[in-house]
């Protein structure tokens, strides 16, 4: 049994064009500063300067690939008491959700999110401390978890 099985309940990995939509949002970025970085360099006059997108472009490539690292790392289980959170790959963590402690759960997608077809989902509980998000969650099924979470929840909140 490895660090991260806590049950028999399956690992549902999360939808990988979460990994398509942040880098999306991380070349946005990266390509302003790489232009705004080239473009004072010509204007300067400095070739030193063109270090500058140079090593730019290289932090966007390393960023890309913390980004598929971090998305196959993702994934939720639903176990008989509680919803699983697992994430990170150097930092390894997992969240243990009791269905009974969960106050109400959030599904939310921005514009990127929702051209990609995916949401994330946010559980709340009374412990600002105990809160889990599963991001990238295909918008079907999103919804659908949503709605076994809250009706768990209220099973196991009328039976304490």
């Amino acid at each position: 049994m490895t660090w991260y099985e806590h049950s028999s309940a399956p690992w549902v990995p999360v939808s990988r064009r979460l990994i398509r939509a942040r880098t999306i949002t991380l070349w946005i970025w990266f390509g302003l500063l790489i232009v705004a970085s080239s473009v004072l360099a010509l204007l300067g006059d400095e070739p030193l300067l063109l270090i500058v997108p140079a090593v730019l472009v290289a932090l966007g490539l390393w960023f890309s690939w913390i980004i598929v690292r971090q998305v196959t790392a993702h994934a939720w289980a639903e176990a008989e008491d509680e919803l699983l959170v697992r994430r990170g790959r150097l930092f390894r963590s997992v969240t243990v959700v009791p269905y009974g402690r969960m106050q109400f759960v959030d599904v939310s997608a921005g514009p990127l999110q929702r051209a990609f077809g995916i949401a994330k989902v946010q559980l709340h509980t009374a412990s600002p401390h105990s809160d889990a998000s599963i991001s990238g969650v295909p918008a079907d099924e999103a919804a659908r978890l949503r709605d076994r979470l809250t009706t768990r929840g209220e099973a196991r909140l009328a039976g304490l």
